[in-house]
């Protein structure tokens, strides 16, 4: 046949006509039919004839043939049945045609989207690539590193999709474009469209397939090429953009990092961002010092003019917090904390709780708690069996006592659950108990110490500075009345995020109202206090506050339209305010910590619990 093709084709060169058995051929099929009996083996050897038939006829045949349907079909069923098996007798005649195909496609690349269907090409090709990365060979991972180009060609493509994104993308739309695979690279058709997604579908696809060659790579190559993704993308390209002075290239640098950081699962990786994101000194930075590093700029990011570039480097680092890599907590919390220098000195930690904590003393714990939407969860989480001493139990009115201290916080007319058919709080407990329970996997193999240090009462008092991160949050914190609600929102969420990790020194510091704080030092709790004591004032001063407060509250949930009142931002902060405490009380009420420096408990008298 191929020899009569040929014949046919000088024949007709003058006429420049399709002779009639090429036509033959096509009408027939006779290729479907070939790639048919190529794919059954049958006769035996018939793939390898096959391909090799295929090559000769795309090579030697000087027709255009790959646009006919009845050709570039069956060429695309042979090019899925290529590298199926390892090892595969027709290896050879399988590289022929994918040969002779590139180079048809290089002469003109319109032949291009005959040959590529649903990008099956160029994933084989990715797959192919996974499997020669992962070759356990010592000698072949480096000679991939030191003698090809596969890590540089690979993170150039990279640098390029990203390049290429439009400088307009709306960092909401970065945010919210999800379900982005390696494999899956085009954007979902269910979302909503919007100017650059195909451009930022196709860089979070190479993205997510860089990280996946990573994850599966040899060491060698894993190493080089994670180094490689640091140094050209995120410190040549994104490092000048988070720090440029145009607050459109810091914002859209922002959501692409972010959303990166969502998508990044390997390791390797993830210790060259953590590297570039908090830097390699782990000394404590002092208050004084001046932003060097650039997390100290972003750091300072958080508390911008720009409220949009506030929410979304809040976002970048709340995302950086769910990663599982101890650096950095330690690098933004625990350096701080370390030494439990907030706590005062000069007097004997408790033996008992009872001696700190007289519950008929208590401010916040009062008969009106009850009344402030607090009720027992009707599916409580699994409370974990009583110790033979009986702690738990004592342990688990304790934490109960710490969860209504952040109830009680906000003044009765200052709330609003209370005329809602749901508070919310049995919402919060759920919600809170399945994200301490993630967390709480996340940070086991980091061996965490179940209780504080034990402070020396002879210790003298050392300086204590939360440290730029916390100071951001807490200085935020304290403006929640004054700030947008969008940004409130920010700023509680990173904040609930922090409290749920079980460190010991992170919860007596964010999460324990009774910690005996060392003169000048301040708590979230005792922020929280400040800020309590500013909204009383303030609630003076706003007209019918109780109403306006109600109608806001059913504005933000969409029960009422949404108008402009006076004191809205005011209004709205006081909600959150309300839902922040909510939101504290059930993450301290589902931690249950045995072993809070408060909880050296005595054994209870006999006939006592």
């Amino acid at each position: 046949m191929l020899d009569i093709l040929v014949y046919e084709e000088k024949q007709q060169a003058a006429a420049g006509e399709t002779g009639p058995c090429l036509e033959y051929l096509l009408q027939h099929k006779i290729l479907e039919t070939l790639c048919t009996l190529g794919k059954a083996e049958y006769p035996p050897g018939m793939r390898q004839q096959v391909l090799q038939f295929f090559s000769k006829v795309l090579a030697q045949v000087q027709h255009p043939l790959l646009h006919y349907l009845n050709v570039h079909r069956p060429v695309q069923k042979l090019l899925r049945l290529g590298g199926t098996v390892p090892g595969s007798l027709t290896e050879k005649e399988e590289v022929q045609f994918t040969t002779v195909l590139c180079s048809k496609i290089q002469q003109d690349p319109a032949l291009l989207t005959y040959i590529l269907e649903k990008g099956r090409v160029a994933l084989k090709a990715r797959e192919n690539l996974l499997l020669l990365v992962s070759v356990a060979s010592q000698a072949a991972a480096t000679y991939l590193v030191q003698s090809s180009p596969c890590c540089p060609a690979i993170v150039e493509h990279l640098c390029q999709l990203y390049q290429s994104l439009p400088s307009s993308l709306d960092p909401a739309d970065i945010a919210a474009l999800e379900g982005i695979s390696w494999r899956l690279p085009s954007a979902p058709s269910d979302e909503a469209s919007f100017p650059g997604k195909e451009a930022l579908a196709a860089f979070l696809g190479w993205f997510d397939y860089c990280d996946h060659l990573i994850t599966e790579a040899h060491t060698v190559v894993s190493d080089a090429l994670a180094k490689a993704v640091a140094e050209k993308l995120f410190v040549e390209i994104l490092q000048p953009q988070l720090l440029h002075v145009s607050e459109q290239s810091v914002l859209t640098s922002t959501a692409l990092l972010t959303v990166m950081l969502r998508q990044l699962r390997s390791p390797a990786l993830l210790q060259e961002a953590v590297a570039f994101l908090l830097g390699m000194d782990q000394q404590p930075a002092a208050p004084e010092d001046s932003p060097r590093t650039l997390c100290a700029h972003l750091i300072r990011h958080c508390d911008h003019l720009s409220d949009e570039i506030s929410i979304a480097t809040l976002r970048l680092f709340e995302e950086l917090l769910q990663k599982p890599h101890e650096q950095i907590v330690r690098s933004l919390i625990l350096c701080y904390l370390e030494g439990r220098p907030y706590v005062a000195r000069g007097s004997p930690e408790p033996e008992s709780y009872e001696d700190t904590l007289d519950l008929e003393e208590d401010p916040y714990f009062t008969d009106s708690f009850l009344d402030s939407g607090f009720q027992p969860s009707a599916k409580p989480p699994p409370a974990p069996a009583t110790n033979p001493d009986g702690k738990t139990a004592v342990t688990e009115i304790v934490n109960r006592v710490l969860s209504l201290s952040f109830l009680c916080l906000v003044p009765e007319e200052a709330k609003t659950s209370a005329f809602l058919e749901e508070t919310g709080y049995d919402t919060y407990v759920h919600d809170a108990y399945g994200l301490f329970q993630e967390c709480s996997s996340r940070v086991t193999p980091w061996g965490w110490p179940l209780a504080p240090p034990p402070l020396d009462p002879h210790e003298p008092e050392q300086p204590f500075f939360e440290g730029p991160f916390l100071q951001m949050l807490f200085d935020r914190m304290s403006r929640i009345l004054e700030q947008p609600y969008s940004l409130n929102l920010q700023v509680t969420s990173v904040l609930s995020r922090l409290a749920l990790f079980p460190h010991p020194l992170i919860h007596e510091y964010l999460l324990d109202p009774y910690t005996n704080l060392a003169p000048g030092c301040r708590s979230l709790f005792s922020v929280l206090v400040r800020v309590i004591g500013d909204l009383m004032q303030r609630i003076q001063r706003v007209p019918q506050f109780p109403g306006k407060l109600l109608l806001v509250r059913r504005q933000l949930m969409g029960q009422v339209p949404g108008e402009q009142l006076d004191h809205q931002t005011f209004l709205q902060g006081v909600v959150v305010l309300e839902e922040f405490c909510k939101e504290l009380a059930a993450i301290a009420f589902v931690k249950f910590p045995p072993h809070s420096p408060h909880l050296h408990l005595s054994k209870p008298r006999e006939g006592h619990v």
